[in-house]
């Protein structure tokens, strides 16, 4: 099995991150969504869903078993101290997630592999939190990719699109790791500030570039 070229994408909140990678999806990348991983390690009748249903109280789950996410949120998110909270979750969420990527990465490789899917062996990990976990993930990128936007363009886009309040927009952003912290982890930055057109400009310019990159690397071997 070849090795792939694994990218980790990360961005504030509302910074445009989503945008980009499904646009990196289009031109041929396999995605991993962290956030749409999260959210299978903790459907109803996981084991993630009981050992948080454990550590919060009955309170986290709905009717239904559903996790209460907005109830979840509203614990975690907020002030300093509501960083403890957020850690107890992440220590349940965190290895689950990281478990069910590598499989799927290692599906897709099998794929690729028999000749049953031809897209490239470019993969994105999308992690909102990367610089949050870069010193404890198990993977190893090739390159980390930040989607950056100034803190008040992302406040207005949570305000008109997410139709968040003031207040939580601003609890989210701050219980996150600035601009800086992402700048200093990452080797590829896009702004995302321009308009959507010049922006996709630069994703098919770095996404060109890495695809040329992997194929020197295969050709190296």
């Amino acid at each position: 099995m070849r090795n792939p070229m694994r990218i980790g994408i990360t961005g504030g909140i509302a910074a445009g991150k989503s945008t980009v990678v499904a646009h990196m999806r289009e031109l041929g990348a396999f995605v991993l969504d962290y956030d749409g991983i999260a959210a299978e390690v903790v459907a109803p009748d996981t084991p993630g869903l009981r050992k948080i249903v454990s550590a919060f109280g009955p309170e986290a789950i709905d009717n239904q078993g559903q996790l209460r996410r907005k109830w979840l949120s509203s614990v975690i998110f907020g002030g300093a101290e509501h960083a403890p909270l957020r850690e107890r979750l992440n220590a349940i969420v965190h290895p689950l997630v990281y478990e069910r990527a590598a499989i799927l990465e290692t599906r897709f490789m099998q794929r690729l592999d028999n000749g049953i899917d031809s897209r490239s062996r470019i993969i994105i990990h999308d992690i909102p939190l990367l610089t949050e976990v870069i010193r404890t993930i198990p993977f190893d990128f090739r390159h980390i990719i930040t989607v950056e936007a100034p803190v008040d363009l992302r406040i207005q886009r949570m305000l008109s699109s997410r139709h968040m309040s003031m207040d939580d927009a601003q609890a989210r952003i701050q219980s996150q790791s600035n601009e800086h912290q992402r700048l200093d982890i990452a080797d590829i930055v896009i702004d995302s500030a321009v308009s959507i057109e010049q922006m996709f400009e630069t994703v098919d310019r770095v996404y060109a570039g890495l695809v040329q990159e992997q194929q020197r690397s295969c050709d190296a071997r």
